[in-house]
């Protein structure tokens, strides 16, 4: 039977501020990527969240981003390879001292939003991340965006890596992701990103924007949080999965 993992980013409220769906949506995933309080999330959050994680019994992830409250997270920002390493370390710092508190571990590392992206294309900064992770914690899984630097860097190091795809997301001939600016970057119908999902699962191919098709395999299924579909899109999903006979499981 195949199998395949499920996860959503979590935990990305802060102060006055709530976003997602956690409690609701934590029932048809397998793992959360939880937001660390630099891109979003805070202290009472994280807490909260891998409380929740643990009562559900799903594998916690660091979700590291960019320091950018007011850009989510989803700006590109200038720093170092230097700068990103200790960034990095600081996030998984965080989140792992809760882990430790409510006698958990921590399972796994995924970047966020700006940063993902720039780890998924540059070497340098895939490579910073990867040895960031890898000696804060050689056994945490590094989950990175399939056919990227990062996946490359991450195997390299030594890490166990996870090739994740996106129901929600379109993609560019090159395998990237189309960027948040362009109008056609997300995908809003429910039926089509479910076909796919499907579609990756089962052929390990995604169609492209141009037309073209790329190969794709794939370890993790991404449902973002925050977005204004994310439930409708886990229980579909949970359903469509059940349906072709693959199993969830956390990485």
């Amino acid at each position: 039977m195949l199998t395949i993992d499920v996860n959503c980013d979590m935990g990305e409220s802060f102060g006055a501020y709530t976003v997602g769906v956690d409690k609701e949506i934590i029932t048809f995933i397998s793992s959360a990527n939880i937001a660390c309080g630099m891109h979003a999330g805070d202290p009472f959050v994280m807490n909260k969240t891998v409380r929740l994680a643990k009562q559900f019994d799903i594998a916690i992830g660091a979700h590291p981003g960019f320091p950018d409250l007011a850009g989510f997270g989803r700006r590109m920002m200038e720093f170092s390879s230097k700068e990103i390493y200790q960034i990095v370390i600081y996030q998984l710092g965080s989140l792992s001292a809760f882990c430790k508190i409510h006698e958990v571990k921590l399972n796994h590392v995924k970047p966020h939003g700006a940063l993902y992206n720039l780890a998924a294309r540059d070497r340098l900064i895939a490579s910073t991340i990867a040895q960031a992770v890898y000696q804060f914690d050689p056994n945490l899984v590094l989950i990175g965006l399939a056919n990227s630097e990062l996946i490359k860097a991450g195997k390299e190091v030594g890490l166990r890596v996870a090739s994740e795809v996106f129901a929600d997301r379109t993609y560019q001939s090159d395998g990237s992701l189309t960027p948040r600016t362009e109008t056609n970057a997300i995908i809003e119908n429910v039926d089509e990103a479910i076909q796919q999902v499907k579609r990756i699962v089962l052929e390990n191919n995604v169609e492209a924007t141009d037309g073209s098709l790329i190969k794709i395999d794939a370890d993790t299924v991404c449902i973002h949080g925050d977005g204004s579909y994310a439930l409708t899109f886990a229980k579909a999903l949970h359903q469509m999965l059940k349906n072709i006979g693959v199993s969830i499981a956390h990485l």
